[in-house]
């Protein structure tokens, strides 16, 4: 900060925009929700606060400041501030303003060209007329445009921080602080001005309150004097004895007179008593008002002063709560990354140790299995072997038929079947080349 630079400087000679207000119930309705947030449990929450109750505690400062800003604007509209004068409108919201004052700019300018041309046959001709009226038309409409350009800005701004984020609505805060500072500055700008011209008002009044005792003084001693030449006129009267006479009349003729000069006389010190009484006590209401409106002043400058350090201080106060939100998140992300590395771990533990406890048992059924198959496979041999016991029985009953009821043995034919190669062809490599096949008719039950 400079060496220079002083909180209370009002230069005088600064442009000031003075904005005319519209009281109304403004002051009554603008109330600040951040007073009702008193809470007796602050202290616990502190003391259990965990990186969830923070986003709980983000999200409120995130509504209260929505609200807070909501409430200011609508008290723009209603002390009579123009909107893009104490609000950051980004780009496109500017723009719309922007493209509406510009369309105004250029209708005015057709209008004025329209109508600078003369008013000759020759330019009626070419169509004058018409044009002006076209522009007129224009420039109504792009009136009417910029009228409604306000509020349209105005509606994209609450949309658009309708859902902004904490540090949104805090740069927002901060840019009307600072507004604020300039409009507080004017403000003081203009009081000084009242006040240096009530001021001047003070020694006009003092003069004129001066000049009315003057005339005061003077008028009290022309009366002082025509109340003598009264009084004598008077007395004269009351001396003419003949009421009758000539005298007697232009006696009443001179105190009719002066009875007049008196009454008018007494008019003017009646008035010069009143001016006198009048701008002494416009004295001292201006007086009164200078102070009032010197305290006003002065409690402003404070205000602004104490805004102006203030909102420097807070928009790195607001950077650190931003940076600190940051760094809740991040490490709510690494505690979450922590945790699933965790769970990850043991889960291919989980894996592992399932794997190992899956092997070590399957190579136990194996040897379980062992004397199981081997069981089975006794069973099995044991099963063949009485089947061929069963089969070499019944071949005996068979051979010991054939022979007594052919005189053929078949025990040899049998034992021969026994001992022939299994993988020797047999059927058809055995019958003669010579012997006819049967022929495959309807007769023949194999086919």
């Amino acid at each position: 900060m400079s060496d220079d630079f002083d909180l209370l400087e009002t230069n005088s000679n600064e442009k000031t925009e003075k904005v005319d207000v519209n009281w109304g119930k403004a002051i009554d309705t603008m109330k600040s929700k951040l007073s009702q947030e008193d809470d007796p449990e602050v202290r616990q929450k502190i003391l259990n606060a965990t990186l969830d109750d923070v986003v709980h505690m983000a999200e409120k400062d995130r509504t209260t400041l929505l609200d807070a800003i909501k409430d200011l604007t609508d008290y723009q509209d209603e002390v009579g501030i123009l909107f893009e004068k104490f609000s950051s409108l980004n780009a496109t919201e500017q723009k719309v303003i922007d493209d509406a004052q510009k369309a105004l700019e250029r209708a005015r300018v057709e209008l004025e060209d329209a109508e600078s041309k003369p008013d000759t046959w020759w330019n009626n001709l070419w169509g004058r007329k018409s044009k002006i009226k076209k522009a007129q038309e224009e420039l109504k409409a792009a009136e009417k445009v910029r009228a409604a350009a306000d509020n349209k800005a105005k509606a994209m701004f609450q949309e658009r921080i309708e859902n902004a984020d904490v540090q949104t609505l805090l740069s927002e805060l901060s840019y009307k602080s600072q507004a604020a500072v300039t409009r507080l500055k004017n403000r003081e700008l203009e009081i000084k001005e009242v006040e240096d011209k009530l001021q001047v008002a003070i020694v006009e009044a003092t003069k004129n309150h001066t000049k009315a005792l003057e005339k005061k003084k003077e008028v009290e001693d022309k009366l002082e004097e025509q109340y003598a030449l009264l009084k004598q006129a008077r007395q004269e009267l009351e001396d003419i004895v003949d009421k009758q006479s000539a005298e007697y009349a232009q006696a009443i003729g001179k105190v009719t007179e002066l009875e007049q000069k008196v009454e008018e006389l007494e008019g003017l010190k009646n008035a010069y008593t009143t001016l006198a009484a009048s701008k002494d006590s416009f004295v001292h209401k201006h007086n009164l008002t200078i102070k009032v409106l010197t305290s006003l002043r002065s409690n402003l400058q404070t205000h602004r002063a104490k805004l102006k350090s203030d909102t420097e201080e807070r928009l790195k106060y607001y950077d650190g709560y931003i940076v600190a939100l940051k760094a809740r998140t991040d490490q709510e992300f690494a505690a979450i990354l922590e945790h699933l590395g965790v769970k990850t771990d043991e889960h291919i533990g989980e894996t592992l140790a399932a794997m190992h406890t899956a092997s070590a048992k399957a190579r136990q059924d194996m040897m379980d299995n062992i004397p199981v198959h081997e069981k089975v496979m006794q069973g099995v041999y044991s099963s063949y072997a009485e089947a061929l016991q069963e089969i070499r029985a019944k071949d005996v009953d068979i051979q010991k038929n054939f022979a007594e009821r052919y005189g053929i043995d078949m025990k040899e034919l049998f034992e021969d079947y026994y001992k022939a190669d299994a993988n020797k062809p047999s059927g058809e490599g055995d019958a003669p080349e010579g012997d006819p096949k049967p022929d495959a008719g309807e007769d023949d039950l194999l086919s």
